[in-house]
Protein backbone atom coordinates (compact mmCIF):
# COMPACT_ATOMS: atom_id res chain seq x y z
CA UNK A 1 0.00 0.00 0.00
CA UNK A 2 1.28 3.63 -0.75
CA UNK A 3 0.49 7.04 -1.19
CA UNK A 4 -1.32 9.42 0.75
CA UNK A 5 -4.88 9.49 2.49
CA UNK A 6 -6.01 13.32 2.59
CA UNK A 7 -9.45 14.97 4.40
CA UNK A 8 -11.06 17.48 2.31
CA UNK A 9 -14.75 17.15 4.46
CA UNK A 10 -15.81 17.10 7.35
CA UNK A 11 -19.24 16.47 8.51
CA UNK A 12 -21.02 16.43 12.41
CA UNK A 13 -24.07 16.53 14.63
CA UNK A 14 -23.95 15.39 18.23
CA UNK A 15 -25.11 16.81 21.48
CA UNK A 16 -22.98 19.86 21.32
CA UNK A 17 -23.68 20.92 17.43
CA UNK A 18 -25.73 20.54 14.53
CA UNK A 19 -22.90 20.97 12.18
CA UNK A 20 -18.72 21.97 12.39
CA UNK A 21 -19.30 25.35 13.26
CA UNK A 22 -21.57 25.25 16.37
CA UNK A 23 -19.33 22.63 17.28
CA UNK A 24 -15.91 24.54 17.26
CA UNK A 25 -17.63 26.90 19.23
CA UNK A 26 -18.83 24.66 22.04
CA UNK A 27 -15.59 23.29 22.46
CA UNK A 28 -14.14 26.55 22.83
CA UNK A 29 -16.93 27.30 25.62
CA UNK A 30 -15.94 24.14 26.80
CA UNK A 31 -19.63 23.19 26.92
CA UNK A 32 -21.49 20.27 27.81
CA UNK A 33 -24.19 18.17 25.52
CA UNK A 34 -24.53 16.09 28.44
CA UNK A 35 -27.67 16.44 30.46
CA UNK A 36 -31.98 15.67 30.60
CA UNK A 37 -33.52 13.06 28.45
CA UNK A 38 -36.48 14.79 26.74
CA UNK A 39 -36.57 13.34 23.19
CA UNK A 40 -35.81 9.63 23.68
CA UNK A 41 -39.70 8.39 25.46
CA UNK A 42 -37.93 5.95 28.24
CA UNK A 43 -38.93 5.09 32.09
CA UNK A 44 -35.10 5.89 33.15
CA UNK A 45 -35.01 9.59 31.77
CA UNK A 46 -35.05 11.01 35.28
CA UNK A 47 -32.50 8.44 36.34
CA UNK A 48 -29.44 9.12 33.79
CA UNK A 49 -28.36 12.15 31.83
CA UNK A 50 -27.23 11.63 28.26
CA UNK A 51 -25.84 13.89 25.04
CA UNK A 52 -29.07 14.01 23.22
CA UNK A 53 -29.78 15.98 20.26
CA UNK A 54 -32.57 18.13 21.01
CA UNK A 55 -35.06 17.82 17.59
CA UNK A 56 -37.28 15.50 17.17
CA UNK A 57 -36.86 13.09 14.17
CA UNK A 58 -39.75 15.14 12.27
CA UNK A 59 -37.65 18.34 12.62
CA UNK A 60 -34.41 16.13 11.39
CA UNK A 61 -36.17 15.00 8.31
CA UNK A 62 -37.87 18.89 7.47
CA UNK A 63 -33.32 20.46 7.90
CA UNK A 64 -32.67 17.43 4.89
CA UNK A 65 -35.73 18.14 2.74
CA UNK A 66 -37.00 14.59 3.74
CA UNK A 67 -40.53 14.03 4.38
CA UNK A 68 -41.50 12.79 7.53
CA UNK A 69 -44.12 10.45 6.56
CA UNK A 70 -40.96 8.51 4.93
CA UNK A 71 -40.92 7.74 8.79
CA UNK A 72 -37.01 6.84 8.55
CA UNK A 73 -34.84 5.69 11.60
CA UNK A 74 -33.34 8.38 13.10
CA UNK A 75 -29.85 6.90 12.99
CA UNK A 76 -30.55 7.31 8.56
CA UNK A 77 -31.46 11.30 9.70
CA UNK A 78 -28.29 11.53 11.96
CA UNK A 79 -26.05 10.05 9.65
CA UNK A 80 -27.49 11.92 6.34
CA UNK A 81 -26.85 15.08 8.30
CA UNK A 82 -23.66 14.79 9.02
CA UNK A 83 -22.14 12.90 5.99
CA UNK A 84 -24.27 15.55 3.47
CA UNK A 85 -22.08 18.22 5.14
CA UNK A 86 -18.83 16.89 4.46
CA UNK A 87 -20.27 15.82 1.14
CA UNK A 88 -20.40 19.62 0.81
CA UNK A 89 -17.83 20.75 1.77
CA UNK A 90 -15.71 18.34 -0.15
CA UNK A 91 -17.74 18.82 -3.42
CA UNK A 92 -18.04 15.12 -4.21
CA UNK A 93 -20.94 16.09 -6.90
CA UNK A 94 -19.00 18.25 -9.03
CA UNK A 95 -16.47 14.90 -9.95
CA UNK A 96 -18.68 12.02 -10.55
CA UNK A 97 -16.08 9.87 -12.61
CA UNK A 98 -14.28 9.36 -9.80
CA UNK A 99 -14.81 6.03 -7.91
CA UNK A 100 -16.80 7.08 -4.39
CA UNK A 101 -17.66 4.67 -2.27
CA UNK A 102 -19.54 5.42 1.59
CA UNK A 103 -17.83 3.35 4.13
CA UNK A 104 -19.88 3.57 7.72
CA UNK A 105 -20.06 2.10 11.06
CA UNK A 106 -22.79 2.53 13.62
CA UNK A 107 -24.12 -0.09 16.19
CA UNK A 108 -27.76 0.77 16.50
CA UNK A 109 -29.18 0.57 12.56
CA UNK A 110 -33.02 0.73 12.74
CA UNK A 111 -33.58 -0.14 16.47
CA UNK A 112 -35.44 2.84 17.38
CA UNK A 113 -38.35 1.70 14.15
CA UNK A 114 -37.94 -1.92 15.59
CA UNK A 115 -38.75 -0.39 19.45
CA UNK A 116 -41.89 1.43 18.06
CA UNK A 117 -43.59 -1.37 15.47
CA UNK A 118 -42.67 -4.58 16.62
CA UNK A 119 -45.94 -5.10 19.03
CA UNK A 120 -47.78 -3.89 16.32
CA UNK A 121 -46.32 -6.37 13.33
CA UNK A 122 -49.83 -6.80 11.93
CA UNK A 123 -50.14 -3.14 11.25
CA UNK A 124 -46.79 -2.00 10.39
CA UNK A 125 -43.72 -4.65 8.76
CA UNK A 126 -41.75 -2.04 7.51
CA UNK A 127 -39.34 -2.00 10.45
CA UNK A 128 -38.01 -5.27 9.45
CA UNK A 129 -36.53 -3.58 6.20
CA UNK A 130 -34.57 -1.26 8.39
CA UNK A 131 -34.02 -2.93 11.21
CA UNK A 132 -30.23 -3.94 10.24
CA UNK A 133 -27.24 -1.68 10.24
CA UNK A 134 -26.54 -2.14 6.17
CA UNK A 135 -30.23 -0.56 5.51
CA UNK A 136 -29.45 2.36 7.00
CA UNK A 137 -26.18 2.91 5.29
CA UNK A 138 -27.88 2.27 2.66
CA UNK A 139 -30.82 5.42 3.32
CA UNK A 140 -27.57 7.37 3.06
CA UNK A 141 -25.78 6.47 -0.08
CA UNK A 142 -29.19 6.96 -1.60
CA UNK A 143 -29.81 10.26 -0.35
CA UNK A 144 -26.11 11.10 -1.38
CA UNK A 145 -26.77 9.22 -4.71
CA UNK A 146 -23.41 7.11 -4.30
CA UNK A 147 -23.47 3.90 -5.80
CA UNK A 148 -20.22 2.49 -6.60
CA UNK A 149 -19.53 1.12 -3.60
CA UNK A 150 -21.06 1.24 0.13
CA UNK A 151 -20.54 -0.74 2.95
CA UNK A 152 -21.50 -1.12 6.74
CA UNK A 153 -19.12 -2.19 9.92
CA UNK A 154 -20.08 -2.75 13.45
CA UNK A 155 -16.97 -3.50 15.70
CA UNK A 156 -18.96 -1.45 18.58
CA UNK A 157 -17.58 1.39 19.89
CA UNK A 158 -14.85 1.53 17.42
CA UNK A 159 -17.40 0.97 14.09
CA UNK A 160 -16.77 4.67 12.79
CA UNK A 161 -13.01 4.58 13.17
CA UNK A 162 -12.89 1.46 11.56
CA UNK A 163 -14.96 2.66 8.55
CA UNK A 164 -12.13 4.96 7.86
CA UNK A 165 -9.45 2.70 8.59
CA UNK A 166 -11.42 0.68 5.53
CA UNK A 167 -11.52 3.55 3.58
CA UNK A 168 -8.43 4.95 3.91
CA UNK A 169 -7.00 1.03 3.05
CA UNK A 170 -9.30 0.70 -0.12
CA UNK A 171 -8.11 4.09 -1.38
CA UNK A 172 -4.02 3.10 -0.74
CA UNK A 173 -4.69 -0.23 -2.77
CA UNK A 174 -5.98 1.72 -5.52
CA UNK A 175 -9.50 0.14 -5.41
CA UNK A 176 -11.19 3.22 -4.77
CA UNK A 177 -10.58 7.49 -5.28
CA UNK A 178 -12.38 8.96 -2.75
CA UNK A 179 -14.58 7.73 0.17
CA UNK A 180 -16.99 9.50 2.96
CA UNK A 181 -16.56 7.48 6.14
CA UNK A 182 -17.45 7.86 9.36
CA UNK A 183 -20.02 6.43 12.35
CA UNK A 184 -23.77 7.15 13.52
CA UNK A 185 -25.90 6.03 16.32
CA UNK A 186 -28.61 7.26 18.19
CA UNK A 187 -30.10 6.69 21.58
CA UNK A 188 -32.70 4.20 21.87
CA UNK A 189 -34.32 2.07 24.86
CA UNK A 190 -32.18 -1.12 23.26
CA UNK A 191 -28.80 1.44 24.04
CA UNK A 192 -30.11 2.82 27.50
CA UNK A 193 -31.42 -0.65 29.07
CA UNK A 194 -28.26 -2.80 28.00
CA UNK A 195 -25.88 -0.79 29.57
CA UNK A 196 -28.08 -0.17 32.72
CA UNK A 197 -28.00 -4.16 32.95
CA UNK A 198 -23.90 -4.03 32.78
CA UNK A 199 -23.93 -1.53 35.76
CA UNK A 200 -21.97 1.27 33.74
CA UNK A 201 -24.44 4.02 33.67
CA UNK A 202 -23.55 7.39 35.33
CA UNK A 203 -26.00 9.51 36.70
CA UNK A 204 -24.38 12.60 36.50
CA UNK A 205 -21.75 13.83 33.48
CA UNK A 206 -19.34 11.65 33.13
CA UNK A 207 -15.30 12.40 34.33
CA UNK A 208 -13.33 10.28 32.57
CA UNK A 209 -10.16 9.45 34.30
CA UNK A 210 -11.27 10.65 37.33
CA UNK A 211 -10.44 8.89 40.81
CA UNK A 212 -14.86 9.08 41.46
CA UNK A 213 -16.00 8.33 37.85
CA UNK A 214 -19.45 6.81 38.22
CA UNK A 215 -19.62 5.37 34.81
CA UNK A 216 -20.58 6.42 31.48
CA UNK A 217 -23.03 8.98 29.79
CA UNK A 218 -24.39 7.11 26.47
CA UNK A 219 -25.19 9.97 23.27
CA UNK A 220 -25.85 9.95 19.92
CA UNK A 221 -24.72 11.82 16.79
CA UNK A 222 -22.45 11.30 13.87
CA UNK A 223 -19.11 11.85 12.36
CA UNK A 224 -18.11 11.66 8.61
CA UNK A 225 -15.01 12.80 6.66
CA UNK A 226 -14.14 12.71 3.30
CA UNK A 227 -11.10 10.67 2.21
CA UNK A 228 -9.05 11.23 -1.30
CA UNK A 229 -6.07 10.09 -3.09
CA UNK A 230 -3.12 12.01 -4.33
CA UNK A 231 -4.29 11.43 -7.77
CA UNK A 232 -8.36 12.80 -6.97
CA UNK A 233 -6.77 15.77 -5.01
CA UNK A 234 -5.30 16.94 -8.23
CA UNK A 235 -8.70 15.90 -10.24
CA UNK A 236 -11.14 17.84 -7.64
CA UNK A 237 -8.70 20.66 -6.78
CA UNK A 238 -9.59 20.34 -3.36
CA UNK A 239 -6.97 22.27 -0.23
CA UNK A 240 -6.58 19.20 2.07
CA UNK A 241 -7.72 19.68 5.67
CA UNK A 242 -5.19 17.45 6.69
CA UNK A 243 -4.25 13.72 6.15
CA UNK A 244 -5.15 10.48 7.10
CA UNK A 245 -1.23 9.13 8.28
CA UNK A 246 -1.58 6.06 10.44
CA UNK A 247 -4.15 3.56 11.18
CA UNK A 248 -4.40 0.06 13.17
CA UNK A 249 -6.24 -2.19 14.80
CA UNK A 250 -6.25 -4.92 16.83
CA UNK A 251 -7.86 -7.22 19.61
CA UNK A 252 -7.00 -8.55 22.91
CA UNK A 253 -9.17 -11.07 22.98
CA UNK A 254 -9.54 -10.87 26.35
CA UNK A 255 -13.04 -10.60 27.04
CA UNK A 256 -16.68 -9.64 25.38
CA UNK A 257 -17.61 -6.78 26.99
CA UNK A 258 -14.31 -5.91 29.94
CA UNK A 259 -10.82 -3.94 27.96
CA UNK A 260 -7.87 -5.84 29.47
CA UNK A 261 -6.44 -5.40 32.31
CA UNK A 262 -3.25 -3.83 31.32
CA UNK A 263 -4.46 -2.80 28.24
CA UNK A 264 -2.56 -5.06 25.35
CA UNK A 265 -5.05 -3.96 22.63
CA UNK A 266 -4.84 -0.62 23.12
CA UNK A 267 -1.19 -0.89 23.44
CA UNK A 268 -0.69 -2.31 19.96
CA UNK A 269 -2.87 -1.31 18.03
CA UNK A 270 -1.12 2.35 19.17
CA UNK A 271 2.23 1.33 18.42
CA UNK A 272 1.19 -0.17 14.87
CA UNK A 273 -0.75 3.31 14.19
CA UNK A 274 2.44 5.28 15.41
CA UNK A 275 4.78 2.81 13.11
CA UNK A 276 2.30 2.87 10.19
CA UNK A 277 2.42 6.98 10.38
CA UNK A 278 6.46 6.85 10.28
CA UNK A 279 6.39 8.96 13.96
CA UNK A 280 8.13 8.60 16.77
CA UNK A 281 5.69 9.13 19.44
CA UNK A 282 7.25 11.85 21.23
CA UNK A 283 5.94 13.73 18.03
CA UNK A 284 2.39 13.49 18.58
CA UNK A 285 0.96 16.45 20.12
CA UNK A 286 -2.36 15.23 21.23
CA UNK A 287 -4.33 12.29 22.34
CA UNK A 288 -8.13 12.37 22.30
CA UNK A 289 -8.84 9.18 24.01
CA UNK A 290 -11.61 6.68 24.32
CA UNK A 291 -12.12 7.49 27.66
CA UNK A 292 -15.65 6.49 28.63
CA UNK A 293 -15.42 6.97 32.13
CA UNK A 294 -15.98 3.38 33.48
CA UNK A 295 -13.60 1.70 36.16
CA UNK A 296 -12.27 -0.96 33.84
CA UNK A 297 -12.04 1.26 30.45
CA UNK A 298 -9.91 4.37 32.01
CA UNK A 299 -7.50 2.07 33.55
CA UNK A 300 -6.78 -0.33 31.07
CA UNK A 301 -6.28 2.40 28.53
CA UNK A 302 -4.26 4.58 30.68
CA UNK A 303 -2.11 1.86 31.51
CA UNK A 304 -1.65 1.24 27.76
CA UNK A 305 -0.70 5.16 27.64
CA UNK A 306 2.21 4.95 30.24
CA UNK A 307 3.53 1.39 28.46
CA UNK A 308 3.18 2.98 25.00
CA UNK A 309 5.06 6.62 26.38
CA UNK A 310 6.18 5.77 29.60
CA UNK A 311 7.06 8.91 31.60
CA UNK A 312 6.72 11.07 28.04
CA UNK A 313 2.90 10.97 27.47
CA UNK A 314 1.50 13.60 25.09
CA UNK A 315 -1.13 15.93 26.23
CA UNK A 316 -4.24 13.75 26.30
CA UNK A 317 -7.83 14.13 27.00
CA UNK A 318 -11.26 12.33 26.64
CA UNK A 319 -14.36 14.42 25.11
CA UNK A 320 -17.07 12.29 25.86
CA UNK A 321 -17.95 14.58 28.97
CA UNK A 322 -18.69 17.09 25.99
CA UNK A 323 -20.81 14.44 23.69
CA UNK A 324 -21.41 11.40 26.35
CA UNK A 325 -20.84 7.93 24.62
CA UNK A 326 -21.92 8.03 20.88
CA UNK A 327 -20.88 4.29 20.62
CA UNK A 328 -20.66 3.58 16.71
CA UNK A 329 -20.64 7.01 15.92
CA UNK A 330 -17.67 7.92 18.31
CA UNK A 331 -14.74 6.97 15.83
CA UNK A 332 -16.16 9.33 13.83
CA UNK A 333 -17.57 12.35 15.89
CA UNK A 334 -14.00 11.99 17.58
CA UNK A 335 -12.06 11.75 14.10
CA UNK A 336 -13.85 15.24 13.33
CA UNK A 337 -12.76 16.66 16.90
CA UNK A 338 -9.17 15.56 15.98
CA UNK A 339 -9.39 17.03 12.55
CA UNK A 340 -10.34 20.07 14.05
CA UNK A 341 -7.96 20.38 16.62
CA UNK A 342 -5.34 20.70 13.63
CA UNK A 343 -7.48 23.03 12.17
CA UNK A 344 -8.49 25.61 14.87
CA UNK A 345 -4.94 24.82 16.74
CA UNK A 346 -6.92 23.51 20.12
CA UNK A 347 -6.25 20.77 22.90
CA UNK A 348 -9.51 20.02 24.31
CA UNK A 349 -9.98 19.77 27.84
CA UNK A 350 -11.58 16.50 30.23
CA UNK A 351 -14.03 18.43 31.37
CA UNK A 352 -15.51 17.63 34.63
CA UNK A 353 -11.65 16.04 35.88
CA UNK A 354 -10.71 16.44 39.61
CA UNK A 355 -8.62 13.97 40.83
CA UNK A 356 -6.16 11.55 39.43
CA UNK A 357 -6.87 7.42 39.22
CA UNK A 358 -4.31 6.25 42.27
CA UNK A 359 -3.37 3.47 40.43
CA UNK A 360 -2.09 5.87 37.02
CA UNK A 361 -1.16 9.13 38.43
CA UNK A 362 -1.98 10.62 35.22
CA UNK A 363 -3.30 14.44 34.56
CA UNK A 364 -5.65 14.46 31.50
CA UNK A 365 -5.86 18.03 29.96
CA UNK A 366 -8.30 20.23 31.94
CA UNK A 367 -8.27 23.76 30.38
CA UNK A 368 -9.11 24.63 27.18
CA UNK A 369 -5.23 25.57 24.72
CA UNK A 370 -5.66 27.75 22.07
CA UNK A 371 -3.61 28.66 19.35
CA UNK A 372 -0.72 26.19 19.84
CA UNK A 373 0.54 24.21 16.37
CA UNK A 374 -0.54 20.84 16.35
CA UNK A 375 0.96 18.70 13.84
CA UNK A 376 -0.30 15.14 14.96
CA UNK A 377 -3.48 13.77 16.50
CA UNK A 378 -3.57 10.39 17.38
CA UNK A 379 -7.71 9.54 18.08
CA UNK A 380 -8.59 5.89 20.13
CA UNK A 381 -11.97 3.73 19.54
CA UNK A 382 -12.21 0.75 21.38
CA UNK A 383 -14.93 -1.28 21.45
CA UNK A 384 -16.96 -4.55 23.01
CA UNK A 385 -15.11 -7.92 22.12
CA UNK A 386 -12.14 -5.99 22.79
CA UNK A 387 -12.21 -4.63 19.61
CA UNK A 388 -9.42 -1.59 19.57
CA UNK A 389 -8.91 0.66 16.31
CA UNK A 390 -6.38 4.21 16.39
CA UNK A 391 -5.95 6.76 13.69
CA UNK A 392 -3.57 9.02 13.51
CA UNK A 393 -4.39 12.37 11.73
CA UNK A 394 -1.37 14.84 10.40
CA UNK A 395 -1.30 18.62 9.25
CA UNK A 396 -0.13 18.38 5.81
Amino acid sequence: MSGKVFITGIGIISAIGDNVNETIASLKQQKSGVGKITILDTKYREEYVAGEIKYKNSELADTLGISPKADLPRTALLGMKAANEAFQQAKVHQNPDLRTGLIAGTTVGGMDKTEKYYYHLEQNSDFIESHSCGSITDKIAEYLNITYFVSTLNTACSSGANAIMYGARLIQNGLLDRVIAGGFDSLCKFTINGFRSLFILSPEVCRPFDKNRKGLNLGEGAGFIVLESENAIQTTGNNPICMLSGYANANDAFHQTASSVNGDGALLCIQKALHKAGIAPDRLDYINLHGTGTENNDLSEGRALIRAFENNIPPFSSTKSFTGHTLGAAGGIEAVFSILSIQEKLIYPNLFFSQPIEELGLYPVNELIENVTIRHVMSNSFGFGGNDTTLIFSKV
